[in-house]
């Protein structure tokens, strides 16, 4: 395994990987404090691809001026050693100078689905996401991307970029992996304490109690939602921020439900720490989905 930190090695690795070797390339992106939910995607990529790399950078540019940049978790060493005993190929961990240039000026923005659900609470936070992810698609230059389904509203938009940029890389979606508590896993779970990591398990028992009402014939996007509030608001350290249910690739707010794919997606503050997730109604059959431009 090799890790790299300049841009120029990596796009000269991954040109001789695919020239050369004729070699398919998959990518894992992270911000690092990996946890099982990224090694599940480390895995799919594993098993998908001839080779693997897994870029391991917090991205300033997606982080608000009240957010938690400087105090988000990183130890590459560790990662390092997680990622050994998965026979990951590469470790693509670039100082943010080598990302963005003192006379950086350019930055995608993905038009509509940005400014919804988490781009309310967040403005500009996908702006920093779809720019450099948009940065790691041009380096790696991969045949696969793997991103996790906790961060719907991230996919759904990774995938219109894909798209709309004819991006030759093919989008790969896998499910959301949960504590046995049902907390899905993410790496902002570490800022918990003991009773808050058992409180904030509301937010999936709010999701599945959701979906259970909309299996028994429940189709008003309202009643859905509110069944998730009241949930929540049983567990009094968690606050909830929003919960919306809309069009699972569109993200349309909807108020009558079909057979379409639906989200329903959470976002709660547990103690100061904010989580999100989600459910999929009218689930396709097939948990990993994919998308290519």
């Amino acid at each position: 395994m090799e890790i790299i930190s300049r841009r120029q090695r990596m796009s000269s690795v991954a040109r001789k990987l695919r020239r050369e070797q004729d070699r398919t390339i998959g990518l894992v992106p992270t911000m690092g404090a990996l946890h099982e939910g990224h090694l599940s995607l480390v895995r799919e990529a594993r098993r998908m691809c001839d080779k693997v790399v897994v870029s391991v950078f917090v991205n300033p540019t997606q982080f608000g001026p009240s957010e938690d940049f400087e105090h988000y978790p990183r130890d590459l060493t560790k990662d390092t050693a997680l990622l050994t005993d998965y026979n990951v190929d590469y470790i693509f961990a670039p100082n943010p100078e080598e990302i963005y240039p003192k006379d950086f000026s350019t930055y995608v923005n993905v038009g509509g689905l940005s400014k919804l659900l988490e781009g309310e609470s967040r403005p500009g936070h996908f702006r920093g996401v779809a720019t450099i992810v948009a940065i790691l698609l041009n380096t790696v230059r991969p045949d696969f991307a793997f991103f996790g389904q906790k961060d719907a509203q991230q996919a759904v938009i990774i995938k219109r970029m894909v798209r709309d940029l004819a991006f030759d890389t093919e989008i790969v979606v896998l499910p959301t992996v949960r504590e046995d508590s049902g907390l899905a896993i993410s790496s902002r779970n570490l800022y918990l304490d003991s009773e808050e990591q058992q409180s904030a398990a509301v937010i999936n028992r709010a999701l599945k109690q959701a979906k259970e009402v909309f299996k028994k014939g429940e189709r008003h996007a309202g009643k859905l939602a509110e069944v998730v509030r009241s949930t929540v608001e049983t567990e009094p350290r968690v606050r909830l921020d929003y919960v919306s249910v809309v069009d699972a690739e569109t993200l349309e707010r909807l108020d009558k439900l079909d057979e379409r794919p639906i989200l329903i997606a959470v976002a709660a503050y547990v103690g100061k720490t904010r989580l999100i997730d989600n459910t999929i109604l009218n689930k396709a059959k097939k948990d990993a989905t994919t998308s290519k431009g």
